[in-house]
Order: structure tokens, then sequence, then C-alpha cells
């Protein structure tokens, strides 16, 4: 399995998949760690790492 070298596209993959998984099984995580999880996977896509 080949996994990106970018840590931006990869902390948006975690969270996609963790909405993803909220969606379907309704689990409960808080939103403050969800919002930091995607302003750093913006912020680091946008710096290009």
């Amino acid at each position: 399995m080949n996994f990106t070298k970018n840590i931006g596209m990869l902390l948006l993959a975690i969270y996609l998949i963790i909405v993803g998984l909220m969606t379907l099984f309704t689990i409960a995580i808080p939103s403050i760690l969800m919002g930091i999880l995607a302003l750093a996977a913006g912020i680091l896509i946008l710096i290009g790492k």
C-alpha cells in the first residue's frame, strides 16, 4: 500500500473517513477535535507540506 507523503492530504483523508463514520454510525466525536483536524489539514495543504 502506498501512502501519500503529503501530510495535509493524509490529514484530509483521515478527516473525511472520520466524518463518514460519524455519519454512518452516529459516533460522537467532539466538534472541537474535528475542527482542529480540518484546520490543520487545510493549512498544511495550502503551504504544500
